[in-house]
């Protein structure tokens, strides 16, 4: 059962609503917001596309007009923020823009994914083909995660990208900023005391990181300089996620989130320098993440893979079979600890 809407203001006086969706089959829920009184009728986020997701999209905003007393429609929209190029946010773009004829916005760094979504795919699927093997996931294996990789992207189509989230512009009181790290063109959009935290940070798990290696301006070291970044933002009484509770506790939930990323850390050290033998991303993941099956194996590796490419970018970690390394096209690394 999905969460009731529910209004919050910032103390500039602009109403946000936050309306759920089932994002996928299995029930994955996440959040757009709908802003008002902030220039024209802005929707932050889409959700992925689905059927579901666009239903529950459409009764949020009947229920704005039954139990919330606006007037709005879904075709009232004139404006689409974007936080990041994940299909869970950006994959019922198509759909409300068609309903609406909105302006669409997203950070430059993620705005091919929107304007070249096929050509995305593709390029982004080779450059995970490559990193899974490299990892040593076995060929069956990484197959079958390929597979299932690429299931969940075949209903979107790309769209055309009206305006740049630029960090130094504030739009109707709406500030942008760049954070990085779980999604290259992620953003944060502060307005007033509220900031939608888009999934940067989030008041339950910490949010999901892949490997620069496979996808440029990933990766955990850009993920930290972003949290150190969104930290320094004055005067934030609550923040609002892609997904999961609003955080009355913005700068202690920055804190305990690097904090569970410092205890990954360790973690994969201690399982390497007890180890037998050097180990593969495939062997770390394994030991980190032993009970995963099905789609969430894919998500540990890649989990594993930032943590263990931050590692070895900062000295912890060495490659202990250059010499197969060297001879051949792209083998397994194995690391040890230095």
């Amino acid at each position: 059962m999905l969460p009731s809407i529910e209004r919050f203001d910032s103390n500039t006086g602009i109403r946000i609503y936050r309306i759920p969706m089932q994002l996928f089959p299995n029930g994955f829920i996440g959040f757009c917001y709908v802003v008002l009184n902030a220039g024209v009728p802005t929707l932050v986020d889409t959700g992925s596309g689905y059927d579901n997701s666009n239903e529950d999209l459409l009764k949020g905003f009947n229920a704005l007009r039954s139990e919330h007393g606006e007037t709005l429609r879904l075709t009232d929209i004139k404006r689409i923020v974007v936080t990041h190029g994940h299909i869970d946010h950006f994959g019922g773009v198509a759909f409300v823009q068609e309903q609406s004829g909105a302006q669409v916005g997203i950070h430059e760094l993620d705005r091919r994914v929107l304007t070249n979504y096929e050509e995305r795919v593709i390029v982004a699927t080779k450059d995970l083909r490559v990193y899974l093997e490299r990892a040593g996931i076995k060929p069956d294996l990484r197959q079958t995660l390929m597979e299932m990789y690429g299931f969940a992207k075949k209903h979107v189509r790309s769209v055309a990208v009206d305006f740049s989230l630029d960090e130094a512009t504030m739009f109707d009181g709406m500030r942008v900023i760049h954070t990085p790290g779980h999604c290259p063109g992620q953003v944060c959009i502060v307005i007033g005391d509220v900031m939608l935290s888009a999934d940067h940070v989030l008041s339950r798990t910490t949010p999901h990181q892949a490997p620069e290696q496979i996808t440029h301006y990933t990766g955990l070291g850009h993920y930290f300089e972003a949290l150190h970044k969104i930290e320094r933002v004055d005067d934030v009484r609550l923040a609002l996620g892609g997904h999961e509770d609003p955080i009355d506790d913005f700068y202690g939930r920055v804190t305990a989130i690097h904090a569970s990323h410092q205890r990954k850390l360790e973690r994969i050290l201690d399982s390497v320098r007890s180890a037998e033998q050097p180990m593969t991303v495939s062997d770390i993941s394994k030991a980190m993440y032993p009970d995963k099956h099905g789609y969430e194996i894919l998500l540990a590796i890649e989990e594993t893979g930032a943590h263990v490419e931050y590692l070895y970018q900062h000295g912890h970690l060495s490659v202990s079979n250059l010499i197969e390394v060297e001879r051949e096209d792209n083998p397994a690394l194995q690391y040890s600890v230095d």
